[in-house]
Parts: structure tokens; C-alpha cells; sequence
């Protein structure tokens, strides 16, 4: 049975979708079963992966009003091997839309049973906000991936997530968890870097993975292409970076 994991901070520019869209193509690459769920209408994840978002005729907008189930609307991202349940601008409307529907916050949830059995790994790219979407996400999800950039607004927007995780775990997910937090950006210069890092250490322990993500350009030029890291410079530190973060991720998973 698939492992769902929303990966999420309600501070944007952290590396969320990087994340998503380059764990995906690792794990693929370790022969794990994968579907990255695009849930920000910016669609940068389905870009990412080399799909065309404006060529879309359906998304997983659709997927959320119930039109089409997930099988329907799943592309596969030939070049990393992992499949994507792609979004575009349609997924805007999808805030107003879901709040006349029955079982508004559990819509995705309930569509994920169709796949359960096809995948090793679920991961939901989150919009850096809480609204439907994201509350959709974290009800669908098992744990919450976490990716901080170690600078000074970390902390409190790391508080204001916590809130919200424990609110939707009494309220619609009473099995959610924290997977893990991910030091995103990382640039071992600055003094304010080992600072945050030594109270991220503090406060969550085990819970802060080894592995950190550094600030790396060809990391950030794979978008463009179309394609992730490991597929557009696979020796760069970007790409190596998250080769053993999906590494320590399956051993952690496997002891837990």
C-alpha cells in the first residue's frame, strides 16, 4: 500500500516543489513505485516534470470534483520515471469550487483509494498557503515532509504549521505524523545558518534529517529543462544532495 506524504510549509520560496519533483525522480531511481500530486495551481511541479501545462485537458482539478478518477488524469514523466498527477490554472477555481461539494476535505483522500495498491510512494506538493487544497493534502496524507531554508522567518513559519498539522490531525487525520524536516538552501556560510540549523536540531532531533540540500545552481536550472536534477546534471551536489536524501528517507521508513 502506497505511503502518502504531503510535502508542505505555508511559507513559500523554501524549496517545496524542488523537493517534490527531485525525492520523486530519486526514489524512482531506487526502483520505487512513485505519483507526485500537483496541488498548487501555479503548476510548477507539472512543469517541472516536463509536461506541458497549458496542453492539459484535464488535471487533477477534475480529479477533486470527481469528473475523473486519478487513473484518467495520471501522466507519466517518462525521463525520471515516476507518474504525475499534473495541475494547471484550473486548479485556481478548485478553492470556491470544493466548498459546495460533500466531503470537502476529504475529496482527494477518498480518490487516492483507486491507486492505493499501484504506488510505493504518494508525495502532494502543497501550495505555500492554508486553504482547501492544502487541508485536502495533509487529510489524504500518513505524514507531513517538511523542507526549511535556515534563515531567520524559519522558526516562526515552522510554528504556524505545526498549529495547522495538529488542528487537521484532531479534526480529519487523527494519523498524521511528521515525517520529517528537510534543511532546505542550504549555505554553510553564514553564522545565522548553524544558528537556525542547531535549534531545528534541538527542538525536533531524529526528526531533522542528516541529509541537507544545498544551494546549488544547476538545481535550480532543471525547471527550465523540463526535468529534474538527476536527469539534467547528475553529477551536480543538487542532484547528489537528493540521491541521498531519498536514501536516508527509505532507511528511515524501513526502521520506523
Amino acid at each position: 500500500m502506497a505511503k502518502i506524504i504531503a510535502v508542505t510549509n505555508q511559507k513559500g520560496g523554501v524549496g517545496k516543489t524542488t523537493t517534490c519533483v527531485n525525492l520523486a525522480a530519486s526514489l524512482a531511481a531506487m526502483k520505487r513505485r512513485v505519483l507526485l500530486i500537483d496541488l498548487d495551481p501555479q503548476g510548477n511541479a507539472t512543469t517541472g516534470s516536463g509536461l506541458a501545462k497549458e496542453e492539459l485537458d484535464t488535471s487533477v482539478f477534475d480529479v477533486l470534483i470527481g469528473t475523473h478518477g486519478v487513473k484518467d488524469v495520471m501522466k507519466l514523466c517518462e525521463s525520471a520515471g515516476y507518474h504525475v498527477l499534473p495541475a494547471n490554472g484550473d486548479l485556481t477555481g478548485a478553492e470556491v469550487v470544493l466548498l459546495d461539494l460533500p466531503s470537502k476535505e476529504t475529496r482527494l483522500r477518498a480518490s487516492l483509494y483507486e491507486v492505493e495498491n499501484d504506488f510505493d510512494f504518494v508525495l502532494l506538493d502543497c501550495p505555500p498557503s492554508l486553504n482547501m487544497l492544502t487541508v485536502n493534502a495533509l487529510a489524504a496524507a500518513q505524514s507531513v515532509l517538511i523542507p526549511v531554508q535556515c534563515e531567520y522567518y524559519a522558526l516562526e513559519g515552522l510554528s504556524a504549521l505545526l498549529q495547522t498539522i495538529e488542528t487537521i490531525s484532531g479534526a480529519l487525520n487523527p494519523a498524521l505524523s511528521i515525517e520529517g524536516i528537510i534543511r532546505t538552501m542550504y549555505d554553510p556560510r553564514p553564522s545565522l545558518t548553524h544558528d537556525v540549523s542547531s535549534q531545528l536540531l534541538e527542538h525536533f532531533g531524529e526528526k531533522v534529517f542528516d541529509t541537507v540540500i544545498p544551494r546549488n545552481i544547476r538545481l535550480a536550472e532543471a525547471p527550465s529543462y523540463g526535468l529534474p536534477v538527476l536527469h539534467y546534471e547528475k553529477q551536480s551536489r543538487g542532484a547528489i544532495a537528493y540521491l541521498a536524501l531519498a536514501g536516508e528517507f527509505v532507511r528511515k521508513r524501513a526502521v520506523a
